[in-house]
This record gives C-alpha cells, sequence and structure tokens, in this order.
C-alpha cells in the first residue's frame, strides 16, 4: 500500500504512453488515482499502458491529442469533464526533442518544440483552469528540465521550452495560491528512457562526469517525486521547482 493516498483522484497525464510519462501514470494509479494517459501519436503504447494498469485493479484510459493544438486541447478536456466531472491532478509530461545547433536549426525546429512542450503546457493549463477555480483544490505538476536551468548546447529551442515552462509554473502557482491549488515544477536530469538510450556511448559517459550521483535516474525517482506532489504531503509548497537530477544542478 503506498503513503500517498490519491483515491477518488482523477489525474491527466500528457505524453503518459512512454518513458517518464508512462511511469508517472502507473504510479498515479496504484496510489488509487483514475488515470487519463493523453498521447499524440502512439495509440498502441498509450493503450498498452492503460492495459497494464487496469489489469493491475486500477482505472485508466488512452485519449489522443496534440496538446500543441489549442482548439482539440480544450475538446479533450471538455471530454474528460464531461466524462469524470472534475481533473484533480495535472501532469503536463508531454515533451518533443528537435536538436541542433542554433547555426543549423531552422525555424520549424525550433517551432515545433515550442509549442509543444510550452504552449502544450499552457493549452493544458488554460483549459482546465476554470475546473480548478471552482474545486478550489488541486495539483498541477509540470515536467521542466535541468536544461532548462543550465542550458545545453544543441538544445536551444528546447532548453527554452523549459526555461519557459518554469516561468509559467511560478506564474500560475501565484495566481493560484489563493484557491488551494499548488503549482509545480519537476526538473529531470538524465534518466533512464528511450530517449537517453538512443544517445552514443560517449556522450552518455560525459553525462554520467557531470553527475555527482555518477549514474543516471529511473523513472520511477521522477515518478515518486510527481507522487509527492500530487499528494496531500505537499499541500505547502507551491512555485517550486525541483531537481531530480543526481545533483547536477547544485
Amino acid at each position: 500500500m503506498s503513503e500517498y493516498d490519491l483515491k477518488d483522484k482523477v489525474a491527466l497525464v500528457t505524453g503518459g504512453a512512454r518513458g517518464i510519462g508512462k511511469q508517472i501514470a502507473i504510479s498515479l494509479a496504484r496510489c488509487g488515482a483514475k488515470v487519463i494517459i493523453n498521447y499524440r501519436g502512439s495509440r498502441s503504447e498509450a493503450e498498452q499502458v492503460a492495459k497494464e494498469i487496469v489489469s493491475g485493479g486500477g482505472a485508466a484510459e488512452a485519449v489522443q491529442c496534440d496538446v500543441s493544438d489549442y482548439s482539440r486541447t480544450e475538446a479533450m478536456v471538455a471530454g474528460i469533464l464531461e466524462k469524470y466531472g472534475r481533473v484533480d491532478i495535472l501532469v503536463n509530461n508531454a515533451g518533443v526533442t528537435r536538436d541542433d545547433l542554433v547555426i543549423k536549426m531552422n525555424e520549424d525546429e525550433f517551432d515545433k518544440v515550442i509549442e509543444t512542450n510550452l504552449k502544450g503546457t499552457f493549452n493544458t493549463i488554460r483549459h482546465l483552469y476554470r475546473n480548478f477555480m471552482k474545486l478550489r483544490a488541486g495539483k498541477i505538476i509540470n515536467i521542466s528540465s535541468v536544461s532548462g536551468i543550465l542550458g545545453n548546447a544543441g538544445q536551444a529551442n528546447y532548453a527554452a521550452s523549459k526555461a519557459g515552462i518554469i516561468g509559467l509554473t511560478k506564474s500560475v502557482a501565484r495566481e493560484l495560491a489563493g484557491r488551494n491549488i499548488c503549482v509545480n515544477a519537476v526538473a529531470p536530469g538524465f534518466i533512464e528512457t528511450d530517449m537517453t538510450s538512443a544517445l552514443p556511448g560517449q556522450t552518455l559517459e560525459k553525462a554520467r562526469q557531470m553527475i555527482p550521483k555518477e549514474r543516471l535516474g529511473r523513472p520511477e525517482e521522477v515518478a515518486e517525486t510527481v507522487l509527492f506532489l500530487a499528494s496531500e504531503k505537499s499541500d505547502y509548497i507551491t512555485g517550486q521547482v525541483i531537481c531530480v537530477d543526481g545533483g547536477m544542478c547544485m
């Protein structure tokens, strides 16, 4: 039995079909939350995550939507609210990368990353804003990155989007604090996912040398932090950025 009781809570996890998002969805469900797994293109993977949750006794469903699209996100949220009546926990995890040096980066590569990572986070918050105001409760957890704090060569678009998420988090936290709604960001470092496993060995070794803990993190370690922020144990924490990075940003 988990120490975090999320029974009867409804949680929306964007980009929940794989990697960190998948682990967050599974962990929330294990704590009793009904989980909506948002995905853009990986339908089979998202449905497999939902199936895994349901087979374990939890409640979950997969919902398709490109969160970078304002009107489609509005429609997705409307459908969720019609079915479940409320959303108690919003985890903005959906993200893409289009890495390149600025001198080689084209406009589309820059725009796509900003639209999905930053605007996508705004879109879900915007369309669930009245829901949270009405509840006078809730948790919004935005997945940023150490890249948004430290910057990263070859990731100007990604770092800018993740830094933007931090600014958005703090602003929304100030707006909603009086309504008992907590808004925080989690900034993972190098985590063992498909994204990092695709990196060249030399790049991974260089990354390890930057991490005081001398290893990559696990998706479960990010999910545990999200669980804490989603639970009532974090009710007096808002507007914060919590790095899950093995000490990279200290």
